[in-house]
């Protein structure tokens, strides 16, 4: 029974981006179960956060922070600078005029780190996933920090947030799932894990399927209800991540190409689960159906991006190593 269910994991995790696109779509046809799975939002997150350390090559890691400088300035521009031009925007606009709940989407989709299975879809999508994962992790642990100054320069009063309490939250969520992550390492070992990459990544899938049920609760009444609507807020998801993903793109096109496509990737793929797993599970109706939408191109970016990536694998122009940046 169990080399069955791993030889059935190992089979899903080998059709990554195929899968992730299924389980979008199959947690939007699953409205009856998505009240009871999104009370578990936030330990869905929890465990998808498990399963990327979990998954994280240290070695691969090691020899990218040797050379930081695109790592630093990667993290820096996700984290620091696409929310500050973000603020100074609402700050030119007026955030007064802009209701609230559009406030709470600006903040989770520019403030948040890139999700926790950006470095899956980019070994997926056939590159080398060590500078994602790099850079999911360096700013992943700056989000305990970052996420509160930057809900303050956002959203303001305009809602009432804690950030001491924020912090405390993204903290114990990190610091958990790490710690979880580094005990089943030390118990299983560096090498099984790596042999058992695929039945990872299967896993990964069938957490991200019952997050996708979880976060799908009121999507399909919403396209029952308001089609065009919802259509258009689903569109508005794929056109924040094709713009975070092209100016991205555009700002670090003088490094290697296939590390501007990596950091891209994780810019544009932003971890809003997280977010609202911070923020306790609960967020405005509108925003809340931004959130779920927003999973759509999450989901299938990987499946769109792949003939992208290939080019990028392709160019032999391309520089080979981020040393020419750095």
């Amino acid at each position: 029974m169990l080399s069955h269910t791993l030889s059935a994991l190992g089979w899903i995790g080998q059709r990554g981006p195929l899968a992730l696109t299924a389980s979008v779509l199959i947690g939007m046809t699953l409205p009856s179960l998505s009240a009871y799975a999104r009370p578990y939002l936030t330990a869905a997150v929890f465990a998808l956060l498990m399963l990327a350390f979990l998954r994280v090559n240290p070695q691969a890691v090691r020899q990218r922070v040797k050379r930081p400088v695109i790592i630093l300035l990667a993290t820096a521009w996700m984290m620091l600078i696409v929310p500050l031009i973000a603020g100074i925007a609402i700050w030119f606009y007026g955030a007064d005029q802009i209701d609230p709940q559009i406030l709470l989407i600006i903040f989770i989709v520019t403030a948040a780190p890139s999700v926790m299975s950006a470095p899956a879809f980019i070994y997926l999508m056939g590159l080398d996933g060590a500078l994602s994962l790099a850079i999911m992790i360096a700013a992943t642990s700056l989000t305990p920090i970052t996420a509160p100054l930057m809900a303050e320069f956002l959203l303001g009063s305009s809602l009432n947030l804690d950030s001491l309490d924020l912090a405390v939250r993204f903290a114990a969520l990190l610091g958990g799932s790490l710690t979880v992550a580094m005990v089943i390492r030390k118990l299983i070992g560096s090498a099984r894990i790596a042999a058992s990459k695929t039945r990872i990544d299967g896993l990964n899938v069938l957490v991200l399927l019952f997050f996708a049920v979880a976060a799908m609760h009121g999507v399909a009444h919403s396209f029952a209800s308001r089609p065009i609507f919802t259509f258009a807020i689903a569109a508005l998801t794929f056109g924040v991540a094709f713009f975070q993903i092209g100016i991205t793109l555009l700002i670090f096109s003088a490094s290697n190409r296939a590390d501007a496509f990596a950091i891209a990737h994780s810019a544009g793929n932003r971890n809003m689960g997280l977010m609202v797993a911070a923020l306790g599970g609960t967020v405005p109706e509108f925003t809340w159906l931004w959130f779920a939408l927003g999973q759509l191109p999450i989901y299938m970016l990987p499946m769109i991006l792949k003939p992208l990536a290939r080019h990028f694998i392709l160019n032999k122009n391309a520089p080979k190593t981020v040393s020419d940046l750095t």
